[in-house]
């Protein structure tokens, strides 16, 4: 496993995600196949629906909860101070763990001063019940705003991230900030399945398009890819991505897909 480090925190640089799964078996048995094959960051939401099935798959797991790095998010109706602690009590209480890794705001909600909902979640963070917190679906100037409200510092901004989906602004931004940059849907929904560019490139390493589209993610610096799928074979081939590296050429012709790479990210990311 490889981890991506920043305040001193490590986290897991491979996760997997359990959105779009249809029922507690599903997402059960997709957990617990995930920890088999080696994840140890897990990504879970209130809204969707399976903060129970993973802390299931937790509990029956032989692996110690201190090894695991859990996310979790607050759903767009818990954002004032009471409903940021009731909610997140009830998701410990869901997940049958004493406190979650990190804590994130979903998404943007202006119904709502973002200032009150992470100082309420600063508050859980005093109260040992979040280790720490971060936003999703935030642009720069949204991220900016976080950082300046919250006295904890903001870990991450989880966004939707793949080849064809271009991120250059807020991955300068994080790279400058010290921010690590989750992406959700690294593989697009599946639509690198089949792409003759990552094809091309993984006959090199005799791996996968989407395994060269997760191995991309991976070597940027601070980006830390979430993958999800109910198969087993897809959940552990999404994990076999750590025998192999990309050249800084191959690097770019991904980059390309979405349009190409400034000279400027290009300098941070040594590329």
């Amino acid at each position: 496993m490889e981890y991506v480090t920043v305040d001193g925190t490590d986290v897991p640089a491979l996760g997997f995600g359990t959105a779009r799964m249809d029922s507690y078996d599903e997402r059960y048995r997709a957990v617990e196949t995930a920890l088999e094959a080696g994840y140890r960051h897990l990504d879970t939401a209130q809204t969707y629906g399976s903060e129970e099935a993973v802390g299931d798959a937790i509990a029956d797991a032989d692996v110690d909860r201190e090894d695991l790095f859990v996310t979790t998010k607050l759903a767009e109706g818990n954002r004032n101070r009471e409903a940021v602690l009731e909610s997140t009590a009830e998701s410990l209480e869901r997940l049958g763990t004493e406190y979650v890794d990190l804590l994130l705001i979903h998404a943007p909600n202006d119904a709502v001063d973002h200032e009150e909902t992470l100082r309420a979640m600063n508050e859980l963070q005093g109260q040992e019940a979040v280790r720490h917190i971060g936003v999703s679906n935030f642009s720069v100037d949204q991220t900016r705003e976080a950082i300046a409200h919250s006295e904890a510092p903001i870990l991450t901004n989880q966004v939707k991230y793949h080849p064809y989906e271009s991120q250059a602004d807020l991955l300068a931004f994080c790279l400058e900030e010290d921010i690590v940059l989750t992406a959700y849907s690294p593989l697009a929904i599946g639509d690198v399945v089949g792409d003759e560019t990552l094809e091309e490139i993984g006959d090199h390493y005799d791996k996968t398009a989407p395994q060269v589209a997760l191995r991309w993610l991976l070597q940027q610096p601070l980006v830390a890819p979430i993958p999800m799928s109910s198969s087993g074979d897809h959940i552990r081939e999404n994990f076999d991505v750590f025998d192999f590296e990309l050249s800084s050429d191959e690097m770019r012709e991904i980059f390309d897909l979405q349009g190409g790479l400034s000279d400027d990210l290009a300098e941070q990311l040594e590329l």
